[in-house]
């Protein structure tokens, strides 16, 4: 053990993370680094050679493709295209209904999907531009849809929690089925935050029901359900024991071939478009991964994962004071950082001071989805308040819309903090599968 050389190698990691070199390639270079001045050339070479294949080969991980397919082919073949309005219809009579229907729809999205920025891109497409047509402030209707983007990596399939469910070698199903309580839980409370600004500003957001005269329920149920045929085929599945989360996106992902075939949307653009997304994604995906293994390795074999564990064990830090450090951790790196480079990033330090202070995992996952989120829409660099800008460019500018956020960035705190004081609230799914 080294452990100087160790806390060389997480400064300049920071270093050039902050240099904005990618996530990925600043975690290999310095653990390369790392363990060849430790012990030299070909420990290195060995690390830097087996480390892809070791972790790019696990079984576990393989849903990561199948679900991102299932998403995509979901996507491009149309299969969420009714969403909003199904949406629209049941919640026409509701104050703000049109906000909240797409937060509905944002929630079914998350469903197929697994990625908030796809769910924020697609949903905004289609409800910003009615919103403001119906007389909601602009800054409120695409704050509203960067919000509700964040939903799509909380309720499974969620990628974001296959990844950590592999480095946190705990069961993605369990996570996921936590993973249920807390997008909901958020979806509930942007809804909350919608129906008061209806009740209380109605210069932001109107009241009057939704118009759905040119709706016709028949025509909508014909196109909406495909993808409810798909999502119960897959949570059916997983929830009853039937398969596991990776055969999961398998069956995921041929049902949704098999049901955009069936509507008749099935292509060969369809096809290729989606095998070449899921492909790129899943490129980005891994090697990040496989920085972050590497990262892990050089930690442990220089000793400080270990010094770390033990510092906070002799700072006798309870837990509400480390879920705040952890807290205030994560929203600064979310302010900086995409979600999967800062989890990546953290978790090989993180993971021994949970296991020590016996912090439940499966908790502590969606938990920590929660808070990448969260920083998809905090300035300077919220993700999807960027999609959206793009997506809905001649309505908001980008100053509107992160302050058409402040609201539901309020809401998710208060979700925090209620998670912290109560995490039962997450557990309590999975431990129905007991």
């Amino acid at each position: 053990m080294n452990l100087t050389v160790g806390l060389v190698g997480l400064g300049a990691l920071f270093l050039l993370l902050v240099l904005r070199v990618p996530v990925a390639i600043a975690m290999i270079v310095v653990s390369f680094a790392g363990v060849w001045f430790m012990f030299g050339l070909q420990p290195a070479i060995g690390i830097i050679a087996n480390t892809p294949h070791e972790f790019i080969a696990s079984w576990t991980l393989s849903a990561v493709p199948m679900f991102l397919l299932m998403g995509f082919v979901a996507y491009h073949g149309g299969l969420t295209t009714g969403l909003f309005d199904a949406a629209k219809i049941g919640l026409r009579k509701v104050p703000g209904g049109l906000g909240v229907a797409a937060i509905v729809a944002c929630s079914g999205f998350a469903s197929v999907s697994g990625s908030s920025l796809a769910t924020a891109a697609s949903l905004g497409r289609i409800a910003i531009p009615e919103m403001v047509k119906a007389g909601y402030r602009p800054s409120f209707a695409t704050g509203a849809l960067a919000a509700g983007g964040t939903i799509g990596a909380l309720i499974p399939p969620s990628i974001l929690m296959i990844i950590y469910g592999v480095f946190a070698e705990t069961s993605v199903t369990r996570v996921f089925v936590a993973g249920i309580s807390v997008g909901l839980l958020t979806a509930l409370s942007y809804i909350i935050v919608i129906l008061l600004i209806a009740t209380f500003r109605k210069d932001i957001v109107p009241s009057q029901p939704i118009g759905v005269e040119t709706l016709k329920g028949r025509d909508v149920f014909r196109s909406v359900w495909p993808l409810l045929a798909l999502i119960g085929l897959v949570f059916g599945g997983l929830f009853s024991g039937q398969f596991t989360a990776t055969e999961a996106g398998a069956i995921g992902a041929a049902g949704a071939i098999v049901l955009v075939a069936i509507t008749g949307k099935l292509s060969w653009t369809v096809f290729r478009q989606s095998v070449l997304e899921t492909l790129s994604t899943c490129a980005s995906l891994f090697i990040i991964g496989v920085g972050a293994v590497m990262l892990t390795r050089f930690l442990g074999l220089s000793g400080v994962a270990g010094l770390i564990s033990s510092a906070v064990a002799g700072f006798e830090l309870g837990y509400f004071e480390l879920m705040l450090i952890i807290v205030l951790i994560y929203l600064v790196l979310g302010m900086f950082m995409e979600p999967f480079g800062a989890m990546l990033v953290t978790l090989p330090v993180l993971l021994p001071v949970l296991n020590a202070q016996n912090i439940d995992l499966i908790f502590f996952g969606v938990f920590l989805v929660k808070l990448l989120e969260i920083g998809m829409i905090t300035p300077p660099l919220g993700m999807n308040v960027f999609v959206i800008r793009n997506v809905a460019g001649k309505y908001a500018s980008l100053t509107d819309v992160f302050k058409g956020v402040t609201m539901f960035l309020v809401a998710d705190l208060v979700l925090i903090a209620i998670l912290i004081l109560f995490p039962g609230i997450a557990l309590f799914l999975p431990n129905l599968m007991r």
